[in-house]
């Protein structure tokens, strides 16, 4: 059996598309997996089970790089295809059955949406795999011992970026003595890229206490999270990895709609800016742009607080929250 998965460039659609692939591997058990994915997400496929092959897609004009990817998959015979970029190659592969995701519903989740190309009922959760190489390496970066906290300060875009110095604020509060983790470690996410955007955040921490996982490959960041207690982010691809990797998940709102992007799971919730996701976008003074000012500015520390106090203290539920 093989199955060839194409699945998004963008870390958050991709970890939000894994419970597609989940569903393949478990009604093909055993199956042998390619997977087509952007480069920046590859290294979130190194442990499927299965694994056969991890092609990288790299944007080329003209939407070349499609027919690229159709020259290096059009010589295999595939049991199944499982297109979720909706890309016309799909169809000229030889494959025994063919899922292809064109379906395009803006008002409901991002999952809810993704896994209407299946025939279940319910839409599959999402998922991260790790190996035991990648588990040996967050342990050995996270030690048992102390709770972890870990952080998301950064965005791909800096309109949804909680400021930096309310994410200092943040994590004092939550690790002072009294408060919701005075012991525990903290763990920085982010990519390479995004460090100088959150150096202020890096600075503002005791140094002793900090685990600097910022440009680490995405299994292993998985990996380190599964050893966290909280998460505490922007709206942003690793808020959905943290998500999959089943710690709790605390997302922070603003210029994007929490109804199509909050955090999945039941271990999961999300707070906003006073402000919905329709009063922002539509204000006259609205700017999409790359370096447009903070649109979080209104949300404060405390609320956030609040939120994290009580998603910590509630117990685990195993369903979405939807």
């Amino acid at each position: 059996m093989r199955i060839l998965f194409i699945t998004s460039n963008r870390i958050g659609d991709a970890v939000l598309s894994n419970g597609v692939l989940q569903s393949m591997l478990d009604q093909y058990p055993g199956a042998k997996v390619t997977i087509a994915t952007g480069s920046i997400v590859a290294s979130l496929y190194e442990a499927v089970p299965g694994l056969e092959e991890i092609i990288p897609v790299s944007k080329l004009k003209y939407h070349a790089h499609w027919l690229k990817l159709w020259a290096r998959c059009v010589k295999k015979r595939w049991d199944v295809v499982v297109d979720m970029r909706g890309t016309g190659i799909s169809y000229f592969l030889a494959a025994k059955r063919r899922l292809i995701h064109t379906s395009k519903d803006g008002q409901v989740h991002r999952v809810v949406e993704l896994s209407k190309v299946l025939d279940s009922v319910e839409p599959p959760s999402p998922v991260i795999w790790t190996d035991a190489n990648h588990n040996k390496k967050a342990a050995e970066l996270i030690p048992d011992g102390k709770e972890v906290l870990a952080i998301g300060p950064a965005a791909n875009w800096s309109g949804k970026q909680w400021p930096a110095e309310n994410f200092s604020q943040l994590v004092q509060m939550l690790v002072r003595p009294g408060g919701l983790l005075p012991d525990a470690r903290l763990v920085v996410l982010a990519a390479s890229h995004e460090r100088e955007q959150i150096a202020s955040v890096l600075t503002s921490l005791p140094e002793n206490r900090v685990i600097d996982l910022i440009g680490h490959d995405l299994v292993t960041v998985a990996a380190c999270l599964k050893r966290s207690s909280l998460f505490v982010g922007n709206d942003s691809g690793l808020m959905h990895l943290a998500a999959a990797a089943g710690v709790k998940t605390l997302g922070l709102f603003g210029p994007s709609p929490e109804w199509r992007y909050h955090p999945w799971g039941g271990d999961c919730a999300c707070v906003r800016t006073p402000e919905s996701y329709r009063e922002i976008i539509n204000h006259p003074n609205y700017d999409y742009r790359h370096g447009a000012e903070s649109y979080m500015r209104s949300l404060a520390v405390d609320t956030v607080v609040t939120a994290a106090e009580e998603l910590y203290n509630r117990g685990h539920n195993m369903d979405p929250v939807l």
